[in-house]
C-alpha cells in the first residue's frame, strides 16, 4: 500500500500585485524630517526617550526613524479622519507602545 503525499505547505507570500504602492518619496522625507525634527528639539521629550529605548532593543537608526514615523503618520492620519486635534496624550502613548504598531487604535 502507499502512501498519498500531503501538499507542501507554501508561505502565505502576497502575489506582486497585492503589494502596497512604493511610497511617496516626498512624503516620505516630509514624516522623516518632522522625526528628526523631533528628536533634535526634543519636542516632545518621549519621542528622544523612545528612539533610545527601541535602539536599545536592537533596531537600527534607521529602522527606529522609521518606527517614530509609523506614529507621526498615525497621528496625522487620526487627526484628519476624524476632524480632530493634535492630541498629546495620544501621540506619547503610541510611542511608549513602540515597537508594536499603532494600526489596530483606528479601528476603535
Amino acid at each position: 500500500m502507499t502512501r498519498k503525499r500531503r501538499p507542501q505547505r507554501r508561505a502565505n507570500i502576497p502575489a506582486p500585485q497585492q503589494l502596497p504602492p512604493a511610497a511617496n518619496p516626498q512624503l516620505t522625507a516630509a514624516i522623516l524630517d518632522i522625526v528628526d525634527t523631533q528628536l533634535r528639539d526634543r519636542t516632545p521629550p518621549e519621542t528622544s526617550e523612545t528612539f533610545e529605548r527601541l535602539i536599545g532593543l536592537g533596531y537600527t537608526l534607521e529602522g527606529a526613524r522609521q518606527l517614530l514615523a509609523h506614529v507621526v503618520v498615525r497621528e496625522i492620519f487620526t487627526v484628519m479622519a476624524r476632524g480632530e486635534s493634535y492630541d498629546a496624550a495620544r501621540f506619547v502613548a503610541a510611542l511608549r507602545r513602540l515597537p508594536a504598531l499603532p494600526d489596530a487604535e483606528m479601528d476603535e
